[in-house]
Parts: C-alpha cells; structure tokens; sequence
C-alpha cells in the first residue's frame, strides 16, 4: 500500500490523505484547507489528483477541515462512494450546504469592493446546487461493523469521541501473505466530556495514522471551564458589555449552550439573553437529537428525565439574516455565540466587526485556532486586525478557555496509544503544526513505535 499525504501536513487543516492498494484509489477525507487567503484560494480549488481516479472515500467526522472539499471533489469528477457514520452522514447534509451560502455570501459581499476596484470578481469555490450530487454518494456505516472499502481492503468505524459521528477508522488488508492492520485516528477525542462517549481504543495495529493538533500541551482541566464561564459573565454584566463567542457551529456550540444551560438552572448567571447566531447550529442541534447512539450514560439520563439539554428560558437561536442584523444594534449585557469557531467566514466575522472595538466587550475563544486564521490573528494579539479588508482597533478583552478542546492533549493520545498497544511498525503524525507534530513523533518512538515519519505536502510512502 501506497500513501500520499496531500493535506493536513505539518498543518491542522485540509484533512487529505491518498492510498493505493493493487490499482484501486481510497482518500481518506476530502477537506477544507484554512489559513492564508491567497494559498486557501488556490489550494482548495486545485485538487493534487483527478477527482474520477478515486474510487472511494472514507470520512472520520464532518468537521470542515475534514469533509468540506467534497463538493468539489463530486463537482469535477468523482464518481464513488463516500463512506462515514450515519451521524457523520447527516451533519454533513447540514454543514456543507451552510458552508457553500456562506461562501457565496461572503463572496457577493467582497465582490461588492472589488468591482468598485475594478477588480476581477471572485467565484466560490462550489454553490448550493453542488451539494445534493454530493450527498447522493454517501454510503452510512454504524460503528464496529466491518465493510469492504474495494476488493482486499475492510474497514471499520470506531467512536472517536470527538463529535457526533466522529470515527477512527480501521482498515484490514493482506500484505506479503500476512494480516494487517492500518489506523487512521481523524481527530481524537477525550474522556469525560460531555454529550458524547468516550473514545474506543483499537488494538493489533501495524500502521498508524494520527492526529497531533495538541502533540506538545496539556488542557486546562475541565473542571474550570464553568467558572471561568460564569466569571466572564459576572463581568459583562458589571460593565453593560457583550461576551462574544466564535464557536464551531457542530460540537463546540452545543457543549458551551449545555455548560451556560447549567449555571443558568443552578441560578449562579442572571437570565440575561443569550443568542446562538448560527442558522446551522440550530439544524446540528436537531441532528443531536436524531442521534442518541452517540451520548454518553449522562447526556442519555438528562434526555430520559425530559430535559431539554440545548434549551433555556433566556436562549435564543437566531437563524434569519434580519434577526442576525438586529444582534448589531442589540446593548449589553447579553452572551452571543456565533460560527465560524476560526472566524474564517459566517456571522461571527460581522459580530467582530462590530463589538471587537469596545472595551466592554469580551471575545472568548473556545476552540483551536490555525495558523494564519483571522481567530489566530485575535488570540496573538494582532492590533489593529484586518476585518473584510478594512482595519479595527482591538479594546475588547481576548480570552481563552482551551479545556473545551475536543482534541485529546498530549498525556490523552500517549495513554491512548499505549493501551492500544504502541509497538506499530510505521506511525505517521499529520494534522499537527511542526512543533506539535515533533513532539509527539518523539513520544511515540519513546514508547516503542518502532518508525515515526512526520510526512510533508505531497510526501509519498510505502507500507
């Protein structure tokens, strides 16, 4: 077998990783690239192969940096199957619809300044007619059931406890007269975390596919997540301001709604109004409850007790542009939580524009920020920062609150590893920045892989 490392080496974004098996083509997710305006442009609309030469797709999870290439794969050729969980299957029904209204709206309003610059218009990378063609070649699989990927190659699903649906991904082929066994991680979630069940470890692995956004850190721990919340909401409060939260509409939405759900019925925050600015976490959250295969005992029993985990009295979900346009003129104090969670595009790019410049105000960030992403930009402290090409001075208080991460940290993925047995004959750590990616190449060679390889864009490898 043959892999060629097409995305999301030495980089967090842009998931994409190609195998060859006696003449058959297997990608291993089709995702967004995020980052440099310019270099996404280009990457993500020249794909590195021909589309019609795959013959199947296997997705871990419906995360953009993961799935959110497929229409364009469908767009220019692809004729296959798209294999993932039945839950994978239906957030990415959601999430790339959203994502190609929001590119051509986003498009539409940048084309409005470049035309007065007499400028060549851009064109989006795909438009909403594209996604049915796309959705028509998924082919849902339940985890821990064995399916053929082609002749030769069986795979299987195993909850990564990432996100709803998310999967590590077993394949079993036979090399040289013997059995083996190839891990692919996709993003690797922790335990005890809410909503959803812990990761499942898989053993007898030979090759080994494995994230390392957070190769070299540890997380917070979790249980400061829910005061810092609260003090952050004390505070807006006390100053009349807004807290404005950049949040992934899938996964990090639901866990913030669920945590602000809890202080509010605990009476520990005032009922001021809270608004999920996001017409597509609003469709996630009905896929959630379309979806209790994937909960753990305690979000099950919260259910059975005729909770509702993602509502309250003072929550509201936003989903039509008007309403959207009135957050703007919306006084304090209030809580909006708004995608996207690297404020690459979406609403929450307009709700910065138009709060990150008050000193009242609090911008929390919830999740991991990429290189070279306007939410990159905020955490580091770039002063004034570039919103839809035009300069804003920076007041708004910037925090962070990393212990939400749905990535495991460095002692999650080695205590990982080692009950799965580390003694693989090849490991390759993608989806990490350099220094990440380092760091936990080093730890797997520590604890007994026996060759780690941490592959560059484009970099080609023998099993």
């Amino acid at each position: 077998m043959q892999i060629t490392f097409h995305g999301a080496a030495q980089t967090t974004t842009g998931s994409m990783h190609l195998l060859e098996f006696d003449g058959a083509r297997i990608l291993l997710e089709c995702g967004m690239y995020q980052g440099r305006r310019k270099l996404a442009f280009e990457r993500n609309r020249n794909l590195p192969f021909d589309p019609s030469s795959i013959d199947k797709v296997i997705l871990s999870h419906a995360h953009m940096d993961h799935s959110g290439n497929l229409p364009s794969l469908v767009k220019h050729g692809f004729a296959g199957e798209i294999i993932a969980t039945p839950a994978t299957r239906d957030l990415c029904d959601i999430m790339l619809r959203d994502s190609a209204h929001i590119q051509e709206k986003d498009v539409e309003y940048v084309n409005l300044k470049r035309v007065r610059q007499h400028k060549v218009p851009f064109e989006p990378l795909y438009v909403a007619a594209d996604i049915d063609p796309t959705m028509a070649r998924f082919r849902p699989e339940p985890y821990e059931r064995q399916f053929e990927v082609v002749p030769g190659v069986t795979g299987a699903f195993h909850d990564a406890g990432h996100l709803l649906g998310s999967a590590s991904v077993t394949l079993d082929f036979m090399e040289d007269g013997e059995e083996k066994r190839l891990l692919f991680t996709g993003d690797m979630g922790r335990n005890g975390m809410p909503i959803l069940r812990d990761p499942v470890v898989v053993n007898d692995v030979d090759y080994l596919i494995t994230e390392s956004t957070y190769g070299s850190r540890l997380h917070s721990p979790k249980a400061d997540v829910i005061g810092k919340l609260k003090s952050f909401v004390d505070d807006i409060v006390a100053q009349n301001g807004k807290l404005v939260i950049p949040s992934f509409s899938v996964g990090r939405t639901q866990q913030i709604v669920l945590f602000l759900h809890e202080l509010h019925s605990e009476g520990r925050i005032p009922d001021l109004p809270v608004f999920v600015d996001s017409p597509l976490s609003t469709k996630a959250t009905g896929v959630y409850a379309n979806h209790r295969e994937c909960f753990d005992r305690e979000a099950t029993e919260f259910l059975l007790e005729g909770k509702k985990p993602f509502q309250f009295r003072s929550l509201t979900y936003v989903t039509e542009t008007e309403a959207s346009k009135a957050l703007n003129r919306l006084t304090g104090p209030a809580i909006i939580i708004s995608s996207s969670g690297m404020c690459e595009g979406g609403r929450i790019v307009h709700h910065l524009r138009n709060n990150i410049g008050d000193a009242r105000n609090i911008v929390l960030f919830i999740g991991y920020q990429a290189q070279h992403t306007l939410g990159r930009r905020i955490v580091q402290g770039v002063n004034p920062i570039k919103i839809f090409g035009d300069e804003y001075t920076v007041r708004a208080r910037i925090e962070v609150i990393d212990a939400l991460s749905a990535h495991a940290d460095r002692d999650e993925m080695l205590a990982y590893f080692r009950e799965m047995g580390p003694e693989v004959e090849k490991a390759f750590v993608v989806h990490g920045e350099p220094i990440e990616a380092a760091a936990l190449a080093a730890e797997l060679h520590s604890i007994g892989a026996r060759h780690v390889v941490i592959p560059e864009l484009g970099q080609v490898e023998l099993l």
